[in-house]
């Protein structure tokens, strides 16, 4: 019966292989575009660089929300991952809210085997299974804490699986997994809260789209990958 238990499990979760640098290394560019009620008004693009073992992944983010023809609200960042292998080395971030100016520096440290942390919001240590919260890897699906890019701020999380469906994005039909990625306390403020519907490829290991509410209907959408 316990044997029957496993194989059933097996069956009826998808399958997520340990994510590591590997699985990104055929890709040069990874383009997002950013929907909210759905309007077009922002882009989020990852790009690639390898030297030997080290891989770099830089992250650019724009996306501004108008009324009556007014900027209510606007977000432009920039942030920097730094790979060995599969170990995340450092990371850096700075990003334009409106006015307000936020940011992250990380560093792992070899001694204490964690991350260093310096942010808006959080200084201090995070745990080295913890993970970056940008949207280019399915890590993010496999762990139990998440790292904000934006502030640093650390958040614990539940990912729960919903079932496989077919999306349509941009005229093609993909065979996806369906998740949802919860904070863990969810007596958080809304506006600190984790609350996101992925829907992620195992094909070809990637997240096609992310989606939340937050002030209007926001949608990720992966338009192209290089």
């Amino acid at each position: 019966m316990k044997k029957f238990t496993i194989i059933l499990l097996v069956i009826i979760f998808p399958f997520i292989s340990l994510a590591h640098i590997g699985h990104y290394n055929k890709f040069n560019k990874i383009e997002m575009e950013i929907f909210r009620n759905g309007e077009l008004i922002g882009y989020n693009y990852y790009f690639f660089k390898r030297n030997g073992e080290e891989t770099t992944i830089t992250n650019q983010l724009k996306f501004s929300v108008k009324l009556l023809g007014a900027t209510i609200f606007q977000v432009e960042s920039f942030g920097e991952e730094k790979y060995v292998g599969d170990q995340l080395i450092s990371y850096k971030s700075k990003t334009l809210q409106n006015d307000k100016k936020k940011f992250t520096n990380l560093t792992y440290n070899n001694e204490s085997k964690k991350f260093d942390i310096d942010g808006s919001s959080y200084n201090g240590e995070a745990s080295n299974n913890s993970v970056l919260g940008n949207w280019w890897s399915h890590k993010i699906l496999q762990a139990d804490t998440q790292i904000s890019p934006v502030s640093g701020s650390i958040k614990e999380q539940v990912v729960t699986f919903l079932g496989k469906e077919k999306i349509n994005l941009y005229g093609k039909i993909y065979n996806v997994d369906h998740f949802t990625l919860k904070s863990k306390d969810m007596s958080l403020p809304k506006d600190k809260r984790l609350d996101f519907n992925i829907w992620y490829d195992q094909k070809n290991a990637m997240i096609l789209k992310v989606s939340y509410s937050r002030m209007g209907n926001w949608e990720y959408r992966l338009k192209n990958f290089e």
